[in-house]
């Protein structure tokens, strides 16, 4: 299967078998992101987290007391 990276635009080919290659052709959704660019992201996000300037906002889970 031939995918392309949304980043960078580079063209790959990956197994037809495998679990990215299924996830891509069953849900539009989902993206490819080559390998360099995985890393590269990667790295980016893990500076910003040490810098201590890094919030991940997630929604407040609701406990249900029933």
């Amino acid at each position: 299967m031939r995918v392309k990276c949304v980043i960078c635009d580079i063209i790959e080919s990956i197994e037809d078998e495998t679990l990215m290659a299924k996830r891509l052709r069953n849900r539009p959704i989902h993206t490819y992101m080559c390998k360099a660019c995985s890393e590269r992201i990667e790295e980016r996000t893990n500076a910003r987290k040490e810098t201590g300037n890094f919030r991940l906002y997630r929604a407040a889970k609701n406990e249900d007391n029933w």
